[in-house]
């Protein structure tokens, strides 16, 4: 039945053609690219039937609607989505910009945007910059160029200079994983300070008081608010700045095994190691094993970011981040944005993060006869849970650390700080 709004005319000319012709040899084959001219010829209507159909419109009969849907089909027709996007100035593109795609943490972040994003309606381009500013820069610049609606970006250093560039050309941005001075764009991240807060209380209930943290590079807010918590832990156990041993290097396998290495040859040598992530850490378990250092028993260690399920690593007491979160929540605050003509306030969300206890974990050798205390006495904005599931690994597995293909699970995590508002679907 067709609209009471419908011009007479479109009627009358979809009732004259009622049939459609018989089909001809000449018309195209799905694999050329049939246009609007083709369907309405093969449906027997007019190209402007057709493209109310093809667009969606409802000024147009039930009958009218089936033929085109059928020659469409017959045809393998596809819309020009390039002409559609041009039209609305709108690409239904966003970009992801990571510093290191192969991290399962960016990988989790990546599975999150993705979901978001394809719920939507949009797609996400994926942009690997290696940690170098240069490389961020000119993928920025070629995201502009491309017209992409807004960037969920993990700077690689200095992030001023990006965003300055974005904001220049009128790119709406997020930021992730970063802790940006607050009032200049959206951000979402999970709580370095607090999980490292946790992770080292953690080692100091178990009794370790020389603990070594192996962070990454001083530039970033990550391995800033780390060190933080760990701060803080020694202070409220009174643990004096000459016990502190903090080496500040990159998130990497290499440098995680430089630190450790140096540790290792200090005239005091910690009990416990507090890796900033799981590529420091696992060239700290390397380095660990060419020194003949056994972990847990020799030498705890602790590591902020796990891996999915484990991963390669499943005897490792781990910070876990919500990585799959952060990435859903930061499409989602990008996609509101690009929906609403007002401006909003730029807004911050914090994820609390998690720590899981393994086995990779133990009192230092001297006080282990009193046994470890349970982690229900830690206290902090993190959570903590003991992995029943915590295995010892084969020394095969030790001699091939290397990351693991990784999947990603949603964590239910509630922001623990934060401003303004964000509206899910």
């Amino acid at each position: 039945m067709l609209l009471p709004t419908q011009p007479a005319a479109w009627q009358g000319k979809e009732n004259r053609q009622s049939a459609p012709p018989e089909r001809q040899d000449s018309f195209r084959t799905s694999n050329d690219r049939a246009t609007l001219s083709d369907i309405a010829t093969l449906a027997g209507l007019s190209t402007s039937t057709v493209s109310r159909v093809v667009n969606g419109s409802r000024c147009t009969s039930p009958t009218a609607r089936a033929r085109v849907q059928q020659a469409v089909a017959e045809l393998g027709y596809m819309p020009n989505v390039l002409a559609r996007q041009l039209r609305s100035s709108r690409t239904k593109t966003l970009a992801l910009v990571l510093i290191d795609i192969a991290n399962p943490f960016f990988t989790g972040i990546a599975r999150g945007v993705e979901d978001a994003a394809r719920a939507q309606g949009y797609t996400v381009m994926f942009c690997n910059t290696d940690e170098s500013v240069d490389e961020e820069m000119g993928y920025l610049r070629g995201l502009i160029q491309r017209r992409v609606d807004g960037v969920l970006l993990v700077p690689a250093v200095n992030s001023r200079g990006s965003l300055e560039l974005l904001q220049q050309h009128g790119v709406p941005v997020v930021v992730l994983d970063r802790r940006l001075g607050s009032g200049q764009v959206d951000q979402v991240r999970a709580d370095s300070e607090g999980g490292a807060y946790l992770a080292v209380r953690h080692l100091i209930e178990l009794g370790h008081r020389r603990i070594a943290i192996l962070a990454g590079p001083e530039s970033l807010s990550t391995s800033v608010d780390r060190v933080d918590g760990y701060k803080r832990a020694l202070a409220e156990a009174s643990i004096g700045a000459r016990s502190q041993q903090i080496l500040f290097g990159e998130y990497t396998e290499g440098s995680g095994y430089e630190m450790t290495s140096r540790i290792l040859a200090a005239p005091s040598r910690p009990t416990a190691i507090f890796a900033g992530n799981n590529s420091i850490a696992l060239g700290a378990l390397q380095a660990l094993r060419d020194s003949g250092i056994h972990y847990a028993d020799d030498m705890s260690i602790v590591v902020f970011d796990d891996l999915p399920q484990g991963g390669s690593l499943p005897f490792l007491t781990a910070v876990s981040q919500p990585a799959y979160e952060i990435g859903k929540l930061a499409a989602y605050m990008l996609i509101e944005r690009l929906a609403t003509e007002e401006p909003l306030e730029p807004r911050v969300i914090v994820l609390p993060s998690s720590l899981i206890v393994r086995r990779s974990s133990a009192p230092p050798r001297l006080t282990s006869s009193a046994g470890p205390r349970s982690a229900k006495a830690i206290a902090g904005p993190a959570r903590t849970h003991r992995d029943p599931n915590g295995l010892h690994p084969s020394p095969g597995l030790l001699a091939n650390l290397r990351p693991c293909p990784t999947g990603s699970t949603l964590t239910k995590a509630s922001p623990v700080a934060g401003t303004g508002s964000l509206k899910l679907p």
